[in-house]
């Protein structure tokens, strides 16, 4: 595995990363791990984003009921 070393990193983004790394229960370079994984993953595919959302309903839920027309002035 290769190793990475950041310099000079401000204050306030290394503060941040803490605090992440905190609320996520891991440690600051597991934290930079994670976000480096994530930022370079190969991105899903459209079909495969479509696919993973959630069910919310029947069709019918969604079906657009019948209008008259509106009339219209030319």
């Amino acid at each position: 595995m290769a190793q990475l070393i950041v310099r000079n990193v401000d204050d306030r983004i290394a503060a941040r990363l803490k605090k992440r790394a905190a609320a996520n229960g891991v440690s600051m370079e597991e934290e930079h791990r994670r976000i480096l994984r994530e930022a370079l993953s190969p991105k899903r595919s459209f079909k495969e984003l479509l696919l993973s959302i959630p069910q919310s309903g029947e069709d019918a839920d969604f079906e657009r009921i019948p209008q008259p027309p509106r009339g219209v002035e030319l």
